[in-house]
């Protein structure tokens, strides 16, 4: 079964009518709710994690608190456990961010850095979250990692467990040798449900194959939701371009000169690397105080650590989600980019200047991935 993130968020947890149901909530019960996340761990001291409100952990409750030096459950996080490393903590942010979705408790006010203002919180808040960290940035996700976990969190009782980990044999699901289809299945006999991304390409709405297909599964897909970040160029000729990207920065309405990547290639890289701004690609002394235009899949590092003030990238799968960049930069659809390009080859000295992102409402919102099951 594959459903939509929004719906699976949404349609158990919120009173108000959804899809044209009308959900009760019930505190008591949530807060008896254990929710195991497998992932990359998860950080204790995050506002979202906070224990006020809570009462004691569930009696039901088997696990332990095995999180490593300097780490401390609480009535929110009852309990951690690592396999690849000496702690549970989270380095990496996504099982933190995953965890949060599932069973944050509500902070107020929260943005990025004033973009998307609003409350966070979890789809269930009053659940309680315990955390097997199978991930790690310098080990990856191991096989053993993962059954090990599942066999933990059956023994602890968990109600639920959600793991947003993919890519295990994307074209062929062979079901026995894949270490999530196999622990889930020990799971659903002891009536524990095991929610997984459904793994299509770059967590995208667009086509793809999925990767979570094993039928006592309970696949997620992506979807979007109708708030949008945007952002936009403007060109010295006075032509503004909308793109997607997370830009926090402004360059007070000056223009700077645009230059090609492959214009500013070091002579020991090609200038197909240097076209996509690759990492080491680019000379710091050609792209200095200017916008760098890259092209395909561009590394927007490459053009950041080379001194660039900005980045204009090409979105090669039309896709809508933004980019978080550390400096002033715009995804543009091909088309887009297209016209840049006309423009810097009409003009001698060719300039533009890239807003701010801001927030609009997405009309079309909600779009859920078209996906495809693995070839069998």
């Amino acid at each position: 079964m594959i459903v939509s993130s929004e719906s699976a968020l949404y349609a158990a947890t919120e009173s108000d009518i959804i899809v044209g149901v009308k959900v009760s909530r019930n505190a008591t019960t949530e807060s008896d709710f254990i929710v195991g996340v497998m992932d990359t761990g998860i950080w204790p001291e995050a506002e979202s994690f906070k224990e006020e409100g809570f009462g004691h952990p569930p009696k039901k409750w088997k696990g332990v608190c095995d999180g490593g030096k300097n780490f401390t459950c609480n009535k929110n996080i009852v309990g951690a456990r690592y396999y690849l490393t000496d702690s549970a903590r989270d380095f990496w942010g996504h099982g933190t961010h995953c965890a949060s979705i599932v069973a944050r408790s509500p902070v107020k006010d929260v943005s990025f850095y004033g973009l998307a203002n609003g409350t966070a919180r979890g789809g269930v808040p009053a659940a309680r979250i315990t955390a097997y960290k199978v991930c790690d940035l310098d080990f990856g996700c191991s096989s053993d990692s993962i059954m090990a976990a599942f066999d933990d969190a059956i023994a602890d009782e968990v109600d639920i467990i959600s793991i947003s980990l993919n890519g295990f044999f994307r074209s062929e699901p062979h079901f026995y040798i894949d270490p999530i289809a196999i622990g889930a299945f020990h799971a659903m006999k002891k009536g524990i449900l095991t929610s997984q991304s459904a793994g299509t390409i770059f967590n995208s709405y667009k086509v793809g194959p999925v990767s979570s297909v094993a039928p006592w599964i309970f696949t997620v897909a992506a979807s979007t939701t109708d708030r949008r970040i945007i952002d936009s160029i403007v060109l010295a000729n006075g032509k503004k371009l909308v793109g997607h990207s997370t830009n926090t920065f402004t360059l007070n309405g000056t223009n700077f000169p645009l230059i090609y990547g492959k214009d500013a290639s070091r002579t020991k890289c090609s200038q197909m690397l240097a076209c996509i701004c690759w990492e080491g690609c680019l000379d710091p002394d050609l792209v200095k105080g200017k916008i760098v235009v890259c092209e395909k899949n561009a590394r927007f590092p490459g053009a950041y650590r080379s001194g660039a003030v900005g980045i204009i990238f090409v979105n090669f799968m039309n896709e809508t989600f933004s980019q978080v960049l550390p400096f002033p930069g715009v995804n543009l659809i091909t088309e887009e980019l297209n016209v840049v390009k006309s423009y810097m080859n009409s003009t001698r000295v060719p300039q533009a200047t890239i807003l701010q992102s801001e927030v609009i409402k997405d009309v079309d919102a909600p779009l859920v991935s078209i996906t495809s099951r693995a070839r069998r």
